[in-house]
């Protein structure tokens, strides 16, 4: 029938399930070593390497969800524990009352700081030693085009069986 989604073959579903349980797998080692080696979550890095790569070491926190990729409510929570451990510290936005931004703490600089190294060793071992320097660029190019992909507006739903 034209217009009908055709599913995925056997093959198919096996190489998708062989990257999602890799993917899964390599993320948990990569989250125990950053633990175990630094204290901090990968959540804490990422908003930790977010705030040292903006501007003053701060950033709006609407913008700090979307370069994460998190939804507002998770982020307000995350931010609250790190803010606690004295890792940032939220201020209200000098420009718009209604925002708030997050600023990064001489203890969020100094953890962030003291996590790179053993995190990016962890990457290494875990992830780019285990690729030939073809396989390395074959993943960055599968990545590339999964991320646009994912980017495009949904197509409309199928409505042949209806």
């Amino acid at each position: 029938m034209p217009g009908r989604r055709k599913l995925p073959s056997r093959g198919e579903l096996r190489t998708w399930r062989e990257f999602i349980e890799t993917t899964e797998a390599l993320r948990g080692m990569l989250t125990t070593r950053l633990h175990n080696d630094t204290g901090l979550s990968p959540g804490d890095y990422a908003v930790l390497l977010a705030l040292s790569e903006a501007t003053g070491s701060r950033i709006r926190s609407s913008e700090l969800a979307a370069r994460i990729g998190w939804e507002r409510s998770r982020l307000s929570h995350h931010l609250a524990r790190m803010e606690r451990r004295q890792l940032i510290r939220r201020e209200e936005c000098a420009t718009d009352s209604r925002g708030a931004e997050v600023v990064l703490q001489p203890a969020g600089a100094e953890a962030f700081h003291g996590a790179t190294v053993p995190h990016l060793r962890a990457i290494r071992e875990l992830f780019i030693d285990a690729l030939t320097l073809e396989q390395l660029a074959a993943a960055g190019e599968i990545a590339t085009a999964l991320r646009a992909h994912l980017s495009r507006p949904a197509p409309p739903p199928d409505r042949a069986g209806s």
